[in-house]
């Protein structure tokens, strides 16, 4: 038996949960480019990363796939699955050769039905991870757009190999990052440049002065 790590969504679930989850778990290889599960599916489990880097990504309103983020070792994920079968909301694939548990809603459920005392351990789970959601949601809503946008470059230049490297995103789909509209987008692009905090181009956008916007991303205000 593999044990679940204590993390993200685990990491104030009680030792009966983890061991619960862990005697349920089954592992699961991934080759690299290996699809996990797509954006649509129905979700069935929760999961956690043992080995390697998984991708998270969706498909832009241009059709384009666009990288939300990359999952490495001790990250759980795909918690809401074990409460509601929705659809799932992004795709995961394998960026190298990756191991990760899989515990199956069904089986988890019904362990549950059995042990009743788990449950109420899961409500609180869910509780806070509705939490962190909001959270999420308020900085999306309440934060300038600017801010937002700063923090979102800054996140994808770490997720490439050259983190100096040009971003090769429109500002159509940055704006779908951030929730914005393209003018507004294109509006603050144009100041940065003229800044020289980035450079922009139609083949993407460059982070000419990092410093600055670090800067930006944590000011409250811009």
């Amino acid at each position: 038996m593999t044990a679940f790590p204590s993390s993200g969504f685990l990491s104030e679930a009680s030792d009966e949960l983890r061991e619960m989850l862990s005697d349920l778990a089954s592992e699961l290889t991934l080759e690299q480019g290996e699809t996990l599960f797509e954006q649509g599916d129905e979700g069935d489990a929760l999961y956690a990363i043992l080995s390697g880097t998984l991708e998270v990504s969706f498909l832009a309103m241009s059709g384009r796939k666009l990288t939300l983020t990359l999952m490495r070792p001790g990250e759980v994920f795909g918690e809401i699955a074990l409460f509601d079968s929705g659809p799932r909301t992004a795709t995961v694939t394998a960026a190298e050769p990756s191991r990760v548990l899989r515990v199956r809603r069904r089986d988890a459920m019904g362990q549950i039905r059995q042990h009743p005392d788990l449950a109420v351990d899961m409500v609180r789970l869910a509780g806070l991870r509705m939490r962190w959601m909001d959270s999420q949601l308020n900085e999306q809503v309440f934060l300038p757009m600017p801010i937002r946008l700063a923090r979102k470059l800054l996140h994808l230049s770490n997720l490439q190999d050259d983190p100096t490297a040009r971003i090769t995103l429109s500002q159509s789909e940055l704006a779908e990052f951030v929730g914005a509209t393209r003018e507004a987008v294109s509006k603050t692009i144009s100041t940065w440049k003229r800044d020289n905090v980035v450079e922009a181009s139609r083949g993407g956008l460059l982070i000419q002065d990092f410093e600055a916007l670090r800067e930006l991303a944590e000011s409250d205000l811009i």
